[in-house]
């Protein structure tokens, strides 16, 4: 049931739907049945949707709250460092951010120029695979922190700003 409900939400609210599949997917199909009006489980948000002619309507608004949401957490890390900055805080305070995202990104390329010359032994590959994804998705978290995640999250920034007017 759950491959139904994601298919109704990629198009519709594909954050929501990323939220839905992810590790607070529990969560988003709480808000999804609030929302709708019906029991909190998979099965009964799927038929809410599936059934409901302003669904899409709905989703939308869902989509737009996740993304304010979203934008706001993202904003207070990036504030958190400018009122360091406005503090006077001192040099240790202000670097610590920027080298632990330096690190990051630095051990990720370090970690992958590492796995093309390396064999790695066959019961291990699981725990490679693993460790290579934990790696990556934390370097592209530094990277969307620092640079902004994509040219769809500027596009819903500003059909945010415009809905908010």
């Amino acid at each position: 049931m759950m491959d139904v409900l994601l298919g109704l939400l990629k198009n519709a609210a594909p954050m929501l739907a990323t939220a839905v599949a992810g590790p607070l997917g529990g969560a988003a199909v709480s808000m999804l049945a609030n929302k709708f009006g019906v029991a909190e489980s998979v099965q009964a948000v799927a038929e809410a949707i599936a059934g409901d002619p302003q669904a899409a309507q709905k989703l939308a608004d869902l989509e737009l709250e996740f993304a304010k949401i979203d934008a706001a957490d993202r904003n207070s890390a990036r504030d958190r460092e400018v009122e360091m900055a406005k503090a006077g805080a001192g040099k240790l305070s202000q670097l610590v951010v920027p080298v632990l995202a330096l690190g990051t990104v630095t051990m990720t390329f370090m970690f992958i120029a590492a796995l093309l010359f390396m064999e790695v032994k066959s019961d291990q590959q699981q725990l490679v695979i693993f460790a290579l994804g934990y790696a990556t998705a934390a370097a592209q978290q530094v990277l969307s922190y620092y640079f902004g995640s994509s040219k769809s999250s500027q596009d819903k920034t500003i059909a945010m700003q415009k809905a908010m007017k």
